[in-house]
């Protein structure tokens, strides 16, 4: 049997956006410490299926994060 689950909880919407978020944040961290019991569509499995197979057919393509914040840092520099 579900529950009927209040959408949002009493006293959400007296909260700040920024303290909304970091209790969103907190019910997300508390869902995922079950990882086992997270739902995992077929779907997603297969898209992780694909790239795992496209970065061992290719290991060298792409670029590490340290150059794609480099140039995303530079990127953002040019804008101030």
């Amino acid at each position: 049997m579900e529950r009927a689950i209040q959408n949002p909880p009493p006293g959400f919407d007296e909260l700040t956006v920024n303290e909304q978020i970091e209790y969103v944040q907190a019910l997300w961290e508390r869902i995922a410490a079950r990882e086992d019991d997270v739902p995992v569509p077929e779907w997603h499995r297969a898209e992780l299926d694909r790239r795992l197979a496209e970065y061992e057919a290719a290991p060298d393509a792409g670029r590490s994060w340290e150059e794609v914040e480099a140039d995303l840092r530079a990127s953002l520099a040019m804008r101030r």
